[in-house]
């Protein structure tokens, strides 16, 4: 795990040197085990090193014998061991033992063909200095960030944006369609970002620019294909799952540096303590839990009784670590605002935050159970639209006024709680069918954008951003309307919220985290399973429960699913209300012309005097507002 940097024909600027070196500095914390540069004519690359494989040997850049060509990587290749036997086969020879020494010689041998090879999480630069071109690429899913801009025929990459700002051609300029697509899906989907000319290379994409003619080419490598069902027994779907499992989280402990887990209160994290603690034979697992005095949003009770368990399994050998810790502080707020570099408002990236610092005193990798609810359909909303869908019976004309006076008859008093939920499943009824789904997530519906938009974003409200799904959908290959929307999940939420919001939170703590439930294999097999394997009448991930029925309590296996959340609509109000407040009010936000103050006044009042719960809107207006204020 690392941070990396790269200016790619560059003219032999004179200040390419001096700018590498403050993009990588910037990111000393991906990286606190040491930097590397290497600076030519065409090519500036800079990395930070958290060592995990090969401590003393993995220095990056890494370049092959006759110094053709040079790899910076952020990640890690867990097939890297069978690719380097291959290898030395066919004569290669390694001078290291780490994973960024295979992709110099698999580019030698395949060029842009070898990303397809790798099995892990990964951003990576490729630089050929015979050929003149330079590889970049991404990990499957996006488990590991890339951001690039072209400043003429110049590109410019890193891990993170603070790392971009250092470059002085940076573009600045803010998308407003993407702050639209921000307030309603609490993040910017990828491939763009806050900035206009700034973009995300795509999971599963690589880039390839050739410096003699400055020609740029974008390309995917590997899709997932939902359609291709298998007819397997269901009792050999669970034990096939079982070994999928098992082999991806032994994969995954491959470390040459100390090693643990994540444990929440629910089951998929569970899991995969549980699976980790046995592969690890007679060496202890440490797990890692937090909890809250808030006990609406406390899980330490349901991961202590998880604990308890794997440890009777595992004959004393789990280490449960528990520290009770406080997220409601500004300044760690402003921090995380500005780690993430553009808006972001997952409100979990606060406890993910304190989780992973809690866990970096102990360990520098640790294992996480992210990714099984879209793999393995475990949401509840997916059971609420299948719901929904069943009021098509209703003509639409008497379907829409109907529901939409029942969603209005409901007080939005907390998405927590009964009546937030049904005025949500409510207005997602009143929807069109082709735009439920979207209504149900949306936090920030159209009308409300035409009416809170000041001048500046005056043209972004005439955006829809349903569009920017519908434009997915057309993608999607599962033949089955709810496995869609776990499909659509994979694609959109996990890609652009919930491995950014732990790749940036865990390592702003220096720690790597890896995710066993999306590994290729495992998710190519879930595609091919029936929808009714995974959500099955109201149980959602059926088959994971029946995978591991043995390892886990039965209250944790039937536990209704939460949120790694924290209570902002009460720290808006009480903690927070006048910090909050001066940021929003007094900041550019309004000074601006960002948005109106009288509409958004009337929104702050109406949640100050807890008429209305608007916490899902104040709270990425409070994010946006960070953001331009820093900015």
């Amino acid at each position: 795990m690392c941070g990396i940097a790269g200016i790619i024909n560059h003219h032999a600027d004179p200040d390419a040197g001096k700018i590498i070196r403050a993009m990588t500095r910037s990111m000393t914390h991906r990286g606190p085990d040491g930097g590397g540069l290497l600076v030519n004519e065409e090519i500036a690359f800079g990395h930070r090193r958290l060592a995990i494989i090969d401590p003393a040997g993995g220095a990056q850049p890494i370049s092959s014998e006759d110094g053709d060509v040079t790899v910076i990587l952020n990640g890690e290749i867990y097939n890297y061991r069978k690719l380097r036997g291959d290898l030395e086969a066919r004569g290669h020879k390694f001078k290291t033992d780490t994973d960024t020494e295979v992709i110099v010689h698999l580019y030698e041998e395949l060029g842009g063909e070898c990303v397809a090879m790798l099995d892990g999480m990964f951003a990576f630069a490729a630089y050929n200095r015979r050929t003149h071109r330079v590889l970049l690429a991404r990990d499957r899913f996006g488990k590991k960030p890339l951001l690039y801009f072209m400043t003429g025929d110049t590109l410019v990459f890193a891990s993170e944006f603070e790392a971009l700002r250092e470059h002085p051609a940076m573009p600045r300029e803010l998308d407003y369609n993407s702050v639209s697509d921000y307030l309603s899906l609490l993040y910017v989907p990828s491939p763009n970002t806050i900035y206009r000319n700034v973009r995300k290379l795509p999971p599963a994409h690589q880039l390839e620019l050739r410096f003699n003619d400055g020609t740029l080419s974008i390309r995917g490598y590997w899709h997932i294909d939902y359609s291709l069902k298998e007819n397997i027994p269901f009792e050999e779907a669970v034990r096939e799952l079982r070994r999928l499992t098992e082999r991806s989280v032994e994969k995954r402990l491959m470390s040459d540096v100390p090693i643990g887990t994540f444990l929440s209160g629910g089951l998929d994290s569970a899991i995969i303590t549980a699976v980790a603690a046995k592969l690890r034979g007679d060496a202890p697992t440490d797990a890692f839990t937090i909890g809250f005095d808030e006990r609406t949003y406390d899980e330490r009770q349901s991961a202590a009784r998880s604990a308890a368990r794997i440890t009777e399994l595992c004959d004393g050998r789990l280490r449960h670590h528990i520290q009770v810790v406080d997220p409601c502080d500004f300044g760690l707020l402003e921090k995380l605002a500005a780690r993430f570099g553009e808006p972001f408002a997952d409100a979990s990236m606060l406890p993910t935050y304190l989780l992973s610092r809690f866990a970096r005193e102990k360990i520098t990798v640790a294992l996480s159970g992210d990714g099984a609810d879209e793999v393995f359909a475990g949401y509840e909303r997916y059971l609420a639209v299948r719901y929904a869908n069943r009021t098509d019976l209703l003509p639409g004309f008497l379907r829409r006024p109907v529901f939409g006076l029942m969603a209005g008859a409901f007080p939005a008093n907390g998405e927590r709680t009964l009546s937030g939920r049904l005025r949500r499943f409510c207005r997602s009824c009143a929807a069109e069918t082709d735009r439920r789904y979207f209504h149900l997530l949306d936090r920030c519906p159209h009308p409300l954008k035409q009416t809170l938009f000041g001048e500046r974003l005056a043209n972004a409200a005439h955006r829809n951003s349903a569009e920017w799904f519908e434009s997915i959908e057309w993608e999607l290959t599962s033949p089955h309307r709810i496995e869609r929307l776990a499909e659509l999940d994979l694609n959109t939420y996990l890609v652009n919220d919930i491995l950014p919001k732990v790749d940036i939170a865990s390592m702003a703590s220096s720690l790597e985290v890896r995710t066993p439930f999306l590994d290729r294999e495992l998710v190519e097999f879930a595609a091919k399973l029936p929808i009714g394997y995974k959500l099955h009448g109201r149980s959602r991930k059926h088959i994971l429960k029946r995978a591991f029925a043995d390892l886990l309590p039965s209250e944790v296996l039937n536990r209704p699913k939460r949120g790694f959340g924290v209570p902002v609509g009460d720290w808006l109000r009480g903690e927070w209300r006048y910090l909050a407040e001066e940021a929003i009010f007094d900041g550019r936000l309004l000074q601006d012309g960002y948005f109106r103050e009288k509409p958004l006044r009337t929104l702050w009042t109406s949640h100050q005097e807890e008429r209305c719960d608007n916490s899902y809107l104040l709270w990425p207006l409070l994010i946006f507002s960070l953001f331009l204020n820093n900015n």
